[in-house]
């Protein structure tokens, strides 16, 4: 498995996207942005992880870069 696939099926992205998905309302951040109210999916990294960067946590797991998105 590589690295960004491990990250992805690990108890810190489980927890972190958990967390996130509650701090913004569990509402697609795209969508109330247009004034739309949509149920949020996926919890998505706005820059993309690279076996570079999933190692870091200022990145992988940084709020900042995270984003709620429905389909």
């Amino acid at each position: 498995m590589n690295s960004i696939k491990a990250f992805y099926v690990s108890q810190a992205w489980a927890d972190c996207r958990s967390a996130y998905r509650k701090s913004v309302g569990g509402l697609c951040e795209q969508c109330l942005k247009a004034g739309i109210i949509k149920a949020g999916v996926d919890v998505h990294h706005k820059r993309k992880l690279t076996a570079e960067n999933v190692n870091d946590p200022a990145v992988s797991l940084n709020w900042d870069n995270l984003e709620l998105l429905c389909k």
